[in-house]
């Protein structure tokens, strides 16, 4: 392994997702971190860590790649992990990478200028006779250029980034006056998320499921996938749950889709680990019509056909990749460092020398904890977390952020807090991990969706493969929650509030029966403390101190704190 030493370019849980792996491998990490991230967890998970930016910028030297470059170079790091988010997707990134002499783990510059940006993507599908959905073909800079595409291909819309993902800089437009109104919010949310403020339009697909492809390659040609993941449970284009492999999707499908995946990456070289994204349309209701859809495919067991559109490729590592990992007993960070370090797929480190190879074991749920309020619109919430207490057991996988009792929640970052994932034989197996490990949690002094996620884990819809990118707003009944008690912090309120103040209602044994406050008796302040069991203690000695204590008829109590 040339690889000797990784930096890390993120923070939080998937700085620490790329430290373990590191660990395993034997190889030394390098973290970075902004002033507001100086207590959080990914810090203290590497081996040396180096403070980034100002003190007053929070998130913006994450993106700075001139001073993440000049940390590599001083520490004489072989490599850099992007992570996701951030700088993952920045084709300029990999590039000083490579001319710095610095391996960056992920695509070469050349594969992540036609990918990584959509609107290049969808030009290289297109040519190799893969399905999209109509979009703009000017650079969108100013509203003027986006309303004359908007009006070319037709409302409804929607506006998305060109960059990253994450339903940052994305928007429904669903007539000009919508667009007008967020094109420039759309835009700055893109530049504070990715550097990069490009945006584009396409025509909006109403009610699709959110399907994504799993691709390995390579720097020799080899490309495999391993298999798909249905992201469709949505909040504002957030993925909030995640499955592998889809359920309910008929196989014929599920082929086409691998194949059109393995396609688009092959066409340009494709290099380490990304994903390729779809929207599928099931097919129409008898004697309906979908309209001029993208081509059809038409499973053997009757019922009509499907509509399939490419959408985009993520050449990183996702959020979700947890749940391939865990259906296919493959670690795909390992993966990417094996790649970028000039294994094949072949090779025993990787051992996936052909696409037979690759097996599918059971299904596995991810869900996404954060500290939004489901029912205050999913408003995030900050402050200190007073008590944290994590799931466990067989078929469960945790991975956390900066979340500990005493962790304070900044407004700054993204709200998640912990990924968990449950893996079984069966998808009803995996929901009932998944159920239980959420009823397991405890997170006290911040709001939290762990109700919400519940809620959508047992939902029939959920548990059919039915569920859509609409699923959500669809099912207002996933937001009625049961009452949690919390007993103990309540209890812990109550003692300290009865030791500082006294018990609001102690009854006193007077005729009238009245409750009333306690009265700490007159005694002199300014006189000598009484002596007590502690000073006969220490006069006495143990042996003839515990003679007293057998003969004294009284109870005594020991205060243990």
């Amino acid at each position: 392994m040339k690889i000797k030493k990784i930096l890390v370019a993120n923070r939080g849980e998937i700085a620490i997702r790329v430290f373990r792996a590191c660990s395993e491998l034997g190889i030394k990490t390098v973290g970075i971190y902004t002033f507001e991230d100086r207590y959080s967890q990914h810090r203290y998970k590497a081996d040396e860590a180096y403070p980034v930016g100002r003190d007053d910028e929070a998130l913006k030297p994450y993106l700075n790649i001139d001073e993440i470059i000049s940390i590599a170079k001083k520490k004489q790091v072989d490599a850099i992990h992007p992570g996701y988010g951030f700088l993952s997707e920045n084709a300029a990134f990999a590039r000083a990478c490579a001319e710095n002499g610095i391996i960056f783990i992920g695509p070469s510059p050349e594969v992540m200028e036609k990918l990584g940006n959509k609107i290049s993507a969808k030009k290289v599908a297109h040519a190799n006779n893969i399905p999209i959905i109509e979009s703009s073909n000017k650079e969108l800079k100013e509203i003027k250029t986006a309303m004359e595409e908007a009006k070319r291909i037709g409302y409804p819309l929607m506006l998305k980034a060109t960059a990253g993902g994450g339903g940052r800089g994305m928007r429904v437009v669903l007539t000009k006056d919508d667009l007008e109104r967020v094109f420039d919010e759309a835009r700055r949310e893109a530049k504070n998320a990715f550097g990069d403020d490009t945006v584009f339009l396409e025509k909006y697909v109403e009610n699709p499921k959110h399907i994504e492809v799993q691709i390995v390659a390579d720097n020799y040609g080899h490309i495999v996938h391993l298999f798909e993941r249905d992201c469709s449970v949505q909040r504002r284009y957030q993925k909030v749950v995640e499955v592998a492999p889809s359920f309910g999707l008929p196989e014929e499908v599920k082929k086409k889709l691998h194949n059109y995946a393995v396609k688009i990456c092959k066409a340009v070289n494709y290099n380490n680990v990304g994903t390729v994204e779809f929207l599928i349309t099931p097919p129409p209701p008898e004697g309906g019509s979908m309209g001029n859809a993208a081509p059809r495919i038409s499973p053997s067991e009757g019922g009509g056909a499907w509509s399939i559109y490419f959408i985009e490729v993520n050449p990183r590592i996702q959020v979700e990749h947890t749940v391939t990992e865990m259906v296919t007993n493959i670690d795909l960070v390992k993966t990417q460092i094996f790649v970028a370090g000039g294994y094949k797929l072949s090779d025993t480190q990787i051992k996936m020398p052909s696409q037979d190879v690759i097996k599918i074991n059971g299904y596995a749920i991810q869900c996404r904890v954060t500290t939004e309020d489901p029912e205050n619109d999913f408003k995030p919430d900050y402050g200190t977390v007073i008590t944290y207490r994590s799931p466990g057991g067989f078929g469960i996988r945790l991975d956390a952020g900066s979340v500990y009792q005493g962790a304070v929640i900044s407004p700054f970052f993204d709200s998640m807090l912990v990924k968990i994932s449950a893996q079984s034989r069966t998808l009803d197996g995996a929901c009932r991990k998944m159920h239980r490990a959420l009823e397991e949690f405890r997170i006290r002094g911040v709001k939290t969706n762990i109700p919400f996620l519940g809620n959508i884990i047992n939902h029939k819809e959920f548990h059919d493969g039915k569920a859509t990118v609409s699923f959500i707003e669809k099912h207002k009944e996933l937001f009625v929650f049961r009452k949690r008690m919390d007993r103990a912090t309540r209890i812990v309120k109550f003692l300290g509030d009865t030791i500082v103040n006294g018990h609001p209602d102690v009854r006193l044994a007077d005729k009238n029966k009245k409750f009333v406050k306690p009265v700490v008796p007159d005694f002199d302040r300014n006189a000598d403390y009484p002596e007590g069991t502690k000073d006969m203690l220490a006069k006495l000695g143990p042996d003839k101190f515990c003679e007293w204590l057998k003969k004294d008829k009284k109870i005594h109590y020991t205060d243990t704190t």
